[in-house]
């Protein structure tokens, strides 16, 4: 049986979504966890800064990559939409790791440890990924009305 090309082409870009976003969630990793343990930041503090480093990678591989195929508009107009996009999913992030870290220290009756608050920050993660695809996909680097007329079973 073979898969209608309408679900092909969402496999791919969901592929390819998903590898930019695992360098990216990597990159955020890495940074978040030198600037909290390594440097002693805040853990809201750190994740932003984290989030920020690795949107470079984010902006980048989709751009020219996930959804290289798809109309560009003015660079400025889409950076800005980049921009408004992950201060969004940047806030939520950090608003679940703060909210996230809070409760298990409530619950452990002590500041969460290096552990809890590294399976706080990826569940962050999971939640964003799924609204900046769901951001990208239809406000960033939307696909245009021509483009979306000639896609076969569209």
């Amino acid at each position: 049986m073979s898969l209608p090309p309408r679900v092909k082409r969402a496999a791919a870009l969901s592929a390819r979504f998903l590898t930019v976003g695992g360098i990216s969630t990597l990159i955020e990793v890495a940074t978040f966890n030198i600037l909290l343990f390594g440097l002693g930041w805040d853990a809201v503090a750190a994740k932003i800064v984290a989030s920020l480093v690795a949107l470079v990678n984010a902006y980048f591989g989709n751009r020219q990559w996930t959804f290289k195929d798809r109309a560009r508009r003015r660079r400025w107009v889409e950076i800005t939409l980049f921009v408004i996009v992950n201060a969004v999913c940047t806030a939520l992030g950090a608003l679940l790791v703060w909210g996230g870290v809070e409760a298990a220290s409530a619950l452990l009756g002590r500041p969460a440890g290096p552990f809890v608050v590294n399976i706080v920050n990826l569940v962050s993660i999971v939640v964003v990924v799924l609204a900046r695809f769901g951001f990208y996909h239809s406000v960033v680097f939307r696909a245009s009305p021509t483009e979306r007329a000639a896609q076969p079973g569209a």
